[in-house]
């Protein structure tokens, strides 16, 4: 288990770049992604670019992560009355094929599975381990309502981790009220990336999370194994300040005390393997959210993943104007 520390400024990741495979690319026709089936990551080439953007903004995630943890150990401070937050969620579809143009079902089968996974009634959420069990977060106290969808067609054939999609100005579409709603852009990417999201802290004009378009939702061209919604579980998490399970280092730190330490990231449905970090064997939370297993495999927060998201839209937090 893991202390919670601040990470300084060369450790922050600003924002992450989740991928299937850097194999990814369009087919020959340019009409469609190959098809691939393991998820990888691309983080460090996007905080550096936001880092020399913007040098403040480690400073303000080194204060968010202060916040976080003084949230941790006064848990009950600042909650809504009530228990949930309700988070307004504005999909941005930007398409070039009739394909792309992701459908309205297939927009709504994402927001069920959001709330399914966010509340754990997702109907995997008993296959948990039993030496997780006790760990479990329970409903995470979120509920996500689709407020609006915003389309646009473009000539682009994709997209890559340059936020070019979120805005007009460069072809793709600007964030709707980023301080009270959650945007979310649904398109085709590049270089096998299944999404990214941005940490809190960063601008407001970025805000938001990123999901291809075939790793979107539950229905219509969702493809498998990405066809559950987990991406967006996922990358929601890190719009909620949650990091990757195995710290984005080997035996690297997520910043939550009741994840188990791993090697490195995960990938497919490898069950439990052991993990070696800290001299002792231990089993990997592989099912975890916030690891590389494909949708089918990955199915719980932590107790202490929870709480690191509420601290986000605690009374003095980092998104506290979604309240």
């Amino acid at each position: 288990m893991k202390k919670i520390f601040l990470f300084i400024a060369g450790s922050i990741l600003l924002a992450l770049g989740c991928n299937k495979s850097t194999d990814q690319q369009l087919d020959p026709a340019g009409d469609a992604p190959v098809a691939v089936t393991t998820r990888h990551c691309a983080t460090e080439e996007v905080f550096q670019e936001q880092l020399k953007a913007d040098p403040s903004l480690a400073q303000r995630m080194a204060s968010i992560e202060e916040f976080t943890r003084n949230f941790a150990n006064n848990p009950d401070a600042g909650r809504l009355v009530n228990g949930v937050m309700e988070i307004p969620v504005v999909v941005n579809v930007l398409w070039r094929t009739a394909s792309e143009n992701v459908s309205d079902a297939q927009i709504n089968s994402q927001i069920i599975a959001l709330n399914q996974d966010y509340s754990a009634t997702n109907a995997d959420y008993n296959s948990v381990p039993t030496v997780f069990s006790n760990l479990r977060s329970g409903n995470c106290g979120i509920r996500f309502v689709l407020d609006a969808v915003v389309r646009k067609q473009t000539n682009k054939k994709s997209w890559s981790t340059n936020d070019a999609m979120k805005k007009s100005s460069q072809g793709g579409i600007n964030p709707t009220s980023p301080t009270t709603k959650l945007n979310m852009w649904v398109c085709t990417l590049s270089n096998g990336i299944l999404g990214y999201a941005q940490f809190p802290g960063g601008p407001a004009a970025t805000d938001g999370v990123v999901i291809l378009n075939t790793g979107f939702g539950t229905t219509g061209t969702a493809q498998a194994p990405f066809n559950k919604g987990r991406t967006a579980t996922h990358e929601i998490g890190h719009w909620f300040n949650l990091r990757h399970i195995w710290g984005d280092a080997s035996c690297g730190n997520d910043l939550v005390d009741d994840t188990p330490i791993h090697n490195s990231a995960n990938y497919g449905c490898p069950g439990t393997p052991t993990s070696t970090c800290g001299g002792t064997a231990h089993p990997m939370m592989t099912m975890n959210y916030m690891d590389y297993t494909d949708d089918p495999c990955m199915y719980m927060f932590t107790i202490g993943q929870k709480t690191r998201m509420q601290a986000t839209y605690a009374t003095g937090g980092p998104r506290q104007s979604f309240r």
